[in-house]
């Protein structure tokens, strides 16, 4: 076969490590902490990386190398490293790159544990966060200092689906040498490849729709093979790597990514269709309806919109929490991206913590609603919203 660049359908498919002496037909899952040498020779060699393979599963491992493989050709990346989890990705590209002194700048919207991250823990070393205003990126530069050293930021943006302009901080991030860091877990490498658009390093959360089945978790950082060497050393040192058994798992999983990805989207945008019509609504925020305020940025940069819809009920946090004890079908839950619809009310649970003017910073007012639409009939996902939103 020819070893052109093939569809990301096939890719996604046809990528494996390669078959042992029994020919099997899918990867094996090697379960084991690690690799026997066939002599002194091959084991010095080995350490000293004259020889690329593998020695101990906390390094390499065949399960993870071939999850690895599959991202990167479907990011068009030219390395990787796989994590245990989304968090332990985030975390440790930061580690590796960053030293005390060092400056991150910020889109303000993102993941709570990212965010504890840069106020509470960097802070102790030394490591300072300034945060922009995903709907002002005129200002983003008016935050870099000499001593910045990544940019950073999510799109679509967790929970209220802003879109940040890739475009936008490739140029920035070029123009000041800065690292572009893009986490990409809401749209997937399906939908969205950021490093196109100038993007260093792009992370995700494979717990989320790259596993699509809340089976088992997992995180992976891929790009510019010199920044991923850093992010490797560091990792096969302090042990976030990702175990075999859920690499093999997720390896599995984007075989179906695609047609996945695609359903979802399918029944999202119904979904945000049918709450843009009706009475108990007063907002909504998908992607690719004409109404969002960045809709012509995720056209320019995404294939399609995504499984995550918000929304603002009416009745403010009471009216999201009645929405949300009326639900029958639709799961209570603290995951996305699930082949189950997931429904959270973000200022009763996840950010009840915040005050109500930090909320609102962040784009999540009292009565937003974010669904994870699933791969349920669509006529049964939305009879359910239905009769909740009648509550």
């Amino acid at each position: 076969m020819s070893e052109e660049r093939k569809q990301f359908e096939t890719e996604a498919i046809r990528t494996q490590i390669e078959r042992s002496e029994f020919l099997e037909h899918t990867s094996p899952i090697y379960l084991t902490s690690s690799f026997v040498f066939e002599d002194a020779e091959d084991m010095r060699a080995s350490f000293t990386e004259e020889k690329e393979r593998n020695i101990y599963s906390r390094f390499s491992n065949p399960n993870t190398t071939e999850f690895v493989d599959k991202i990167c050709k479907m990011e068009e990346a030219e390395s990787g490293y796989a994590f245990a989890t989304g968090m332990a990705a985030v975390f440790s590209t930061f580690a590796a790159l960053l030293k005390s002194g060092d400056h991150i700048v910020s889109a303000r919207s993102v993941f709570g544990s990212t965010h504890a991250l840069f106020m509470n823990y960097f802070p102790k070393w030394n490591i300072t966060t300034s945060y922009f205003d995903v709907n002002k990126p005129e200002t983003i530069e008016s935050f870099i200092t000499p001593n910045t050293k990544i940019l950073y930021a999510e799109t679509p943006t967790n929970p209220a689906v802003d879109i940040i302009d890739l475009e936008l901080l490739g140029n920035i991030a070029k123009k000041h040498n800065l690292i572009l860091v893009i986490d990409n877990c809401f749209a997937t490498p399906y939908l969205q490849q950021p490093i196109k658009f100038g993007a260093h390093l792009v992370i995700h959360s494979a717990t989320k729709l790259i596993d699509g089945q809340g089976r088992v978790l997992g995180g992976i950082t891929v790009g510019n093979a010199d920044l991923i060497r850093e992010i490797y050393l560091f990792s096969r040192n302090t042990g976030p790597a990702l175990s075999p058994f859920n690499a093999w798992i997720l390896s599995k999983s984007l075989e179906t990514l695609a047609v996945r990805v695609d359903k979802h989207c399918d029944n999202a945008l119904k979904v945000a269709e049918f709450l843009e019509s009706h009475s108990n609504v007063n907002w909504v925020k998908y992607p690719f309806l004409k109404s969002h305020p960045q809709y012509e940025v995720a056209k320019k940069q995404m294939k399609l919109g995504g499984n995550i819809v918000a929304f603002e009920v009416k009745g403010g946090i009471d009216g999201g929490r009645k929405f949300l004890n009326a639900i029958k079908m639709c799961s209570l839950a603290a995951n996305l991206g699930d082949t189950r619809t997931i429904v959270t009310h973000p200022s009763s649970t996840t950010h009840s913590k915040l005050s109500e003017a930090d909320r609102l910073q962040v784009s999540i007012t009292d009565g937003l609603v974010r669904i994870s639409v699933g791969l349920e009939h669509i006529d049964d996902i939305i009879a359910d919203l239905k009769q909740a939103l009648e509550h």
